[in-house]
């Protein structure tokens, strides 16, 4: 999910400033250095086997960076990583602002060689909301005429507001005028997939032979849990400006040993730097830091005791030594999150939306105590029961598990067990709600309050948390609708002010990206929203 503008001369250039402003040096210094007869392939690190390559399952960040290069929807990004049109040519915006009709791209093609068409559109956003799919993210489709009663088994296909009046045309209708729709279709689920290949084969996106994709590259090379090769596209309609040849993704989990992979030479990036040697590498040309609009989170299964009562969540948040953790284990920019909604949104005032919310808690040792023991009281336990704190292996997870597990039993004298799992078979355990409280993290879908926020309204099928809040859902409804920005900012700063006083998440830290690029590697192009655009990069002679 990431969104436009309305008005039709205007929606790119709204969405470019929206998101490129909000990016530090979008990309790594180009550079006069020859690339000829230099082989173009990058070799990079995902940190585990994809959840998934097929777009309407895909849920997670590591799925997501392959999942970017291989599809491409309405919309894209360039590669000084501003929004542009991609598989469509034109826009137009009805005068009432809910009616967008959209003409493809002629020259689109799927790498098997069929045509792209509006149809394809239209099939794939279909899919994702039909119920017996099952897709991820059907609820970021509910803007659009008839969606959510569809997905909900209330109502007809025939009545969603996606046609596709021919070949050429999309028309999308909206329950109402939006302002930031367009971003929204910039959301992997609105990617499209094409018919003839997933109804010939379920498992189709399973092997990289199954795999046909309209981006700029193909899945040539598949060894699960080990490498997945990507090939420039030979069928992608803008494929003479795409730059990099090859994508090799690595699946290694343990940071350190990635980080030796590239001291070595076996990789060109590391995304995510290890933070015991971050200090180290600070200083070198291959450093750089970028924003990230992004929160490092742990989930409550709101159903699953101790974590049924807010005051024990609120307890445990309490009893939480943020600024320990970003000083001595991410060490990487990171700032500890005393809210929800991170750092890097201008409110109509100019002023960053973080600054303008209250401190919603603090470690405090003591009245964590008080809290937890009020909190036992009121369901009448004379003991917590039993508590396993679940996270994935990759990265520095493990760490900060462990610092949360210790202060746990400093701050609250409670043992809190620990349980880590692989990427895959985590994100199945979280979807699942097979925890009582989980590591997680979420990247906004676009630069704003609104989409962060609606992850944990009732209708939202990213809630992972069984958490429900009728005045939450009201307040975010009224955003939804409101063109006052100054109103639309209150509204969602109210809504802000119920997440955190009830606490179905405990908000960590928001996150800041450290990489390391080897010099030779030029024009990678980095976003705070999203992985490293690979497409527009070049490997020089030094």
């Amino acid at each position: 999910m990431k969104k436009l503008s309305i008005i039709i001369t205007s929606i790119l250039l709204l969405l470019a400033g929206a998101l490129a402003g909000c990016s530090s040096s979008k990309s790594s210094s180009d550079s006069a250095a020859s690339t000829k007869g230099v082989k173009q392939e990058i070799t990079v690190n995902l940190g585990g086997e994809p959840y998934t390559l097929d777009p309407a399952f895909a849920s997670d960040t590591t799925s997501f960076w392959v999942i970017d290069h291989l599809y491409e929807g309405l919309y894209t990004h360039d590669k000084k990583g501003k929004v542009v049109l991609g598989a469509a040519s034109d826009v137009n915006v009805s005068d009432d602002g809910r009616t967008y009709t959209f003409t493809i791209r002629d020259g689109a093609k799927w790498s098997n060689n069929d045509p792209v068409t509006a149809k394809d559109f239209e099939y794939s956003w279909k899919r994702v909301l039909n119920p017996k799919t099952a897709a991820y993210d059907p609820s970021s489709f509910y803007y659009i005429k008839g969606a959510e009663q569809y997905n909900a088994g209330k109502g007809k296909v025939e009545d969603v507001g996606i046609t596709a009046k021919d070949d050429k045309t999309l028309v999308v209708e909206l329950n109402q005028p939006i302002k930031f729709f367009p971003k929204v279709l910039l959301g992997e689920g609105f990617l499209p997939v094409n018919k003839n290949v997933v109804e010939a084969n379920q498992k189709w996106s399973a092997e990289a032979s199954g795999i046909v994709t309209n981006g700029a590259y193909t899945a040539s090379e598949w060894k699960h849990n080990a490498d997945l090769t990507l090939q420039k596209s030979k069928t992608y309609w803008d494929k003479k400006n795409i730059t990099m040849g090859t994508i090799h993704f690595k699946m290694v989990a343990d940071s350190t040993t990635e980080y030796q992979m590239y001291k070595s030479n076996e990789l060109d990036l590391v995304k995510s730097v290890p933070a015991d040697v971050i200090d180290q590498e600070k200083g070198s040309k291959e450093f750089k830091n970028s924003p990230s609009f992004s929160v490092y989170t742990y989930s409550f299964n709101v159903n699953e005791k101790p974590f049924n009562n807010a005051k024990i969540r609120k307890a445990f948040s309490e009893a939480i030594d943020r600024e320990a953790i970003t000083k001595n284990i991410s060490k990487g920019g990171e700032q500890p999150a005393y809210g929800y909604v991170a750092y890097g949104v201008k409110e109509p005032s100019g002023k960053d939306f973080r600054d303008e919310a209250p401190t919603y808690y603090k470690f405090d040792k003591k009245d964590a105590k008080k809290l937890l023991a009020e909190g036992m009281k009121e369901e009448g336990w004379s003991k917590l029961p039993a508590v396993t704190l679940k996270y994935n292996s990759e990265a520095n997870h493990k760490k900060i598990a462990e610092a949360l597990q210790e202060m746990f039993k400093q701050n609250l004298d409670v043992n809190v067990k620990l349980e880590n799992q692989e990427w895959k078979t985590y994100i199945d355990t979280f979807k699942q709600k097979n925890f009582q409280m989980a590591r997680m993290g979420w990247v906004g879908d676009f630069l704003d309050p609104y989409p962060v926020l609606n992850l944990y309204s009732a209708k939202s099928s990213s809630n992972f948390t069984n958490w429900k809040n009728q005045k939450f859902d009201e307040l975010l409804q009224q955003s939804l609708v409101e063109q006052d920005e100054e109103k639309r900012f209150k509204l969602l700063h109210e809504a802000e002010d119920v997440l955190m006083d009830d606490m179905p998440i405990i908000p960590i830290y928001f996150s800041s990206t450290n990489s390391l690029i080897k010099t030779n590697i030029k024009g990678i192009t980095f976003d705070a929203l999203t992985s490293p655009n690979l497409r527009f990069a070049k490997k020089v002679s030094e």
